[in-house]
């Protein structure tokens, strides 16, 4: 039956794929490889699996099993991204997935080691090793404190902050400070914008001295329509109208206050945290290798 469906024409683009993600280690590195190829697919529609530590041959061969079973419950080939450096394990999944495959790592490696003359080191988890403790303490601290300083929770602090995030609430501004800090290691703090603010035309008093460190985010009013339903739904928080009226004030506001600022709603977390690090030319400070 593999052999008759190995052979279909691909899919066309209204059919759902199933994308997997398949390591001999954490599976982070493939996730984020993965998410940024797919993007520039806006069309394709799929549900993900993630299936870290595949790190035998055993396991390797159930992956594959999981992954040819929903080839044939399906019927579209999924597509598997990996990152295997042991030969042994990317020998039996190789031999055994059905999938539509693509190996990061031996798409990229074999080329280099030709052109610098060097063998990798062929070791699970490199990408992942803690080289330096002060650095990993840092990112530890940095995670702490955006958690500490979530939503304007705490204003006690903020002066530590790399990088303030401000915007309405609900506009992505948790997600990129954590990401921030996990990534890059970077103190981010965020700050609600709410009506209050928009009546008075000025930032919270908090945050007046600290316009260096603001960056703003923004979202279209039905996308944020869309994600405050889900919290509260029928509510006038979540309004078209009212998240209409609040976007645009924000945007005025941090207009008038000098503040960049970018509309998230049609960009990725790690496009959003480049942007910001760029931005705010915050890479030399906060470089984690």
């Amino acid at each position: 039956m593999f052999n008759t469906l190995q052979n279909d024409k691909p899919a066309q683009k209204s059919v759902k794929r199933t994308v997997f993600i398949v390591s001999d280690a954490t599976a982070i590195t493939a996730e984020t490889l993965a998410h940024s190829v797919l993007t520039q697919f806006t069309d394709l529609e799929y549900d993900q699996i993630r299936m870290p530590f595949i790190d035998t041959p055993d396991k390797a061969a159930l992956a594959a099993a999981k992954i040819n079973d929903t080839y044939i419950k399906t019927g579209v080939r999924p597509l598997v991204f990996s990152t295997f450096v042991d030969v042994n394990i990317h020998k039996t999944f190789t031999e055994k997935c059905q999938g539509f495959r693509i190996e990061f790592f031996r798409s990229f490696i074999k080329e280099i080691e030709q052109e610098t003359g060097l063998k990798s080191a062929h070791s699970m988890g490199r990408s992942h090793v803690i080289k330096d403790e002060e650095r990993y303490n840092r990112r530890i601290e940095a995670i702490n404190y955006s958690l500490a300083h979530d939503d304007g929770q705490m204003n006690k602090g903020l002066n530590e902050a790399d990088v303030i995030l401000v915007g309405v609430s609900r506009s992505g501004k948790t997600p990129t400070s954590l990401f921030l800090a996990m990534q890059f290691g970077v103190k981010a703090a965020n700050y609600p914008l709410i009506p209050e603010d928009f009546d008075r035309g000025e930032l919270p008093e908090v945050l007046q001295d600290k316009r260096e460190k603001l960056f703003g985010l923004s979202i279209s009013p039905e996308r944020l329509s869309q994600i405050r339903n889900e919290r509260r739904p029928g509510s006038h928080y979540a309004s078209i109208e009212n998240c209409r009226q609040e976007v645009e004030a924000a945007e005025n506001l941090m207009r008038r206050e000098g503040i960049k600022w970018l509309n998230s709603t049609s960009r990725s977390i790690e496009e959003i945290s480049a942007t910001i690090m760029a931005d705010l030319n915050l890479h030399n400070a906060h470089r984690i290798d």
